[in-house]
């Protein structure tokens, strides 16, 4: 037995016995919890003069047959016994599981478990992350605020609006500045944001110089009060491009607004190769390249994410000597198909708004067709390579390289992540993936996340890792953990993929055994 794990042998944890309180030893915050009473988390408390976790353990129950997206009661005319399914597969989440802070210790559990042949091994714990934020991708054309505006919750900074992608806004919550590297109140604020957001719930957001916007992962955001429906389907270059041939021979113009390219058909290359004659038509704005307009408005919540509430505000003088004439049918929509408009240019070359025609109708459905539902996805981001490793193995580096080298699966809550490449162990995960109410946190502050390290049993012991504190999946369900919680909770995986065998390098390339 080596001099470490006979440490861990005396370790009591949260047994120190202050007066009639106890302090708990969970995290740096360190509370004196008097008997019936949590500490400043909600998730430890001192039940019959023990420290408990207070959330139960969370176990996933995959079914074989349908790969883990659901698990069948009863068959058809059979009445549920109430007793669990396939319980031959099953997956100790960390949700629930307790903390290695102060991280001298091991893992509060480490079990192992054959699949498929293969002997794994999975260790828990639920990580202390003050280098951690939320990356929200707000699907909608609508102006939030300029880039780097800082975005507000209860009045405190708690991040800013980075690069738009296609069809959505980006916004960065978080990170350690914001968390420590301001007031208390932008501290604990920043926290509860995130609390919130990673668990899935509503949160109010207002941006400097542009809107207030309400989100909720899986939800559309709600931007002044108005509810978004849909996110654009493309930029009006790239709406040209595909329903061109929508349009050919039911109009003679088409512009397709957008606050970053605007389309016009029969100067678009689509146009062109399909034989659009040209029309005189002039647009307002940088033109780019042939039937690419860039700035035709400032940024809003109008038209295509524009400004623009009267379409032929861009539009100039038509030009007789390039094919304007009274009568030319103009097409005018917005890049979500929410906004249209059917025009005909009067005996002065002026357009005049006349009812919508039937003939266009279809191909304005089909532009909305397209267009996505408007969600908002959150992405907990956090830098999982600090001490927590060394409840994983002895050498923690020893875990970085097993993880950038495929020999270490990791999940949240039983969720696949994204494995940043560099240095360290910088993770990504989507939270609608991840069980409800997953994420806690402690007052330094900073948030809690599960996090489960996955890999074969021999990897593990090559590494480094803790043989002794391995356990089958039955002890653990028998006798709890380390702040004696006996208690779980049995859960549905949904889609998410586990074991982890299309994820996890199986095979042995350096030969040292199967």
């Amino acid at each position: 037995m080596s001099e470490i794990s006979e440490r861990f042998e005396t370790h009591d944890p949260g047994a120190k016995q202050v007066g009639e309180k106890l302090r708990c030893d969970a995290c740096p915050v360190m509370c004196y919890i008097a008997e019936g009473r949590t500490g400043a988390c909600d998730r430890y408390g001192n039940v019959d003069g023990r420290i408990v976790r207070l959330d139960p353990v969370t176990i996933l129950e995959y079914h074989t047959e349908t790969g883990g997206s659901s698990v069948p009661f009863a068959g058809e005319g059979e009445a549920w016994s109430g007793e669990l399914v396939n319980t031959g597969r099953r997956f100790v989440s960390a949700i629930g599981a307790g903390t290695t802070y102060p991280d001298y210790k091991p893992a509060p559990f480490i079990v192992s478990q054959e699949v498929a042949g293969v002997d794994l091994v999975t260790v828990v714990t639920e990580g202390i992350f003050s280098y951690c934020g939320a990356k929200m991708k707000i699907d909608t054309d609508r102006f939030l605020g300029p880039e780097t505006a800082t975005v507000r919750a209860e009045g405190e900074a708690v991040g800013h609006v980075t690069t738009g992608e296609y069809g959505s806004q980006m916004l960065s919550l978080g990170g350690v500045n914001h968390l420590t590297g301001g007031s208390k109140a932008e501290g604990h604020v920043t926290c509860a944001t995130l609390l919130a957001l990673c668990n899935k719930q509503k949160v109010e957001l207002s941006i400097d110089g542009g809107a207030s916007v309400v989100v909720q992962a899986g939800n559309a955001p709600i931007i002044d009060g108005v509810t978004e429906k849909r996110m654009r389907v493309g930029c009006g270059s790239a709406a040209i491009g595909m329903f061109a041939t929508q349009w050919r021979g039911l109009v003679d113009e088409v512009v397709v607004v957008d606050d970053h390219i605007t389309g016009v058909v029969s100067e678009h290359q689509a146009g062109k190769v399909l034989g659009w004659q040209d029309t005189g038509i002039k647009v307002i704005g940088h033109r780019s390249t042939p039937g690419r307009y860039f700035k035709v408005s400032e940024p809003g919540l109008g038209w295509g994410g524009t400004t623009i509430s009267d379409p032929l505000s861009i539009l100039g003088e038509w030009n007789p000597k390039k094919g304007a004439h009274p009568g030319l049918s103009l097409l005018m929509v917005s890049t979500t198909g929410e906004q249209f408009a059917y025009f005909e240019l009067d005996d002065d070359l002026r357009p005049v708004e006349k009812p919508f025609p039937e003939r266009l109708r279809k191909s304005v459905d089909l532009i909305e067709q397209n267009c996505e539902p408007a969600l908002c996805t959150v992405l907990f981001v956090g830098g999982a390579g600090g001490s927590l490793r060394a409840g994983v193995v002895e050498n923690p580096v020893n875990l970085t390289r097993s993880v950038h080298g495929l020999q270490t699966y990791v999940t949240v809550g039983g969720a696949p992540v994204y494995v940043w490449p560099g240095g360290g162990i910088t993770l990504m995960v989507d939270v609608s993936r991840v069980p409800d109410n997953a994420f806690g946190y402690v007052p330094t502050p900073a948030l809690v996340a599960p996090l489960e390290f996955t890999l074969r049993r021999d990897d593990y012991l090559r590494l480094g890792g803790y043989a002794d504190e391995i356990r089958t999946i039955e002890d653990v369900e028998a006798g709890g953990g380390a702040y004696f919680n006996r208690h779980e909770r049995r859960l549905a995986p949904g889609d998410n993929p586990w074991p982890p065998l299309h994820g996890l390098r199986l095979s042995d390339p350096g030969g040292h055994g199967k």
